[in-house]
């Protein structure tokens, strides 16, 4: 089982919004961001900065993957 970050990306789009836009208003780092991208894990306090940034819930950008193996 894995995480699926594909309603982050919904979201930025429904808010006009891209990666760099989101790195900067959460204050969070490329790295993390790219992690992300990749489906990778990533720290909890990078989940709250960019729900606290989005004003959202973690159940708004993420959801489990059971067809998605974890990446390390």
């Amino acid at each position: 089982m894995g995480i699926s970050y594909k309603k982050l990306w919904h979201l930025l789009l429904d808010r006009n919004m891209n990666k760099g836009d989101l790195r900067k208003m959460a204050g969070v780092s490329s790295t993390s961001i790219a992690k992300i991208s990749k489906g990778r894990n990533i720290q909890t306090d990078v989940l709250v900065k960019i729900c606290s940034a989005l004003k959202c819930n973690t159940s708004d950008i993420m959801e489990f993957d059971d067809n998605q193996h974890v990446v390390r």
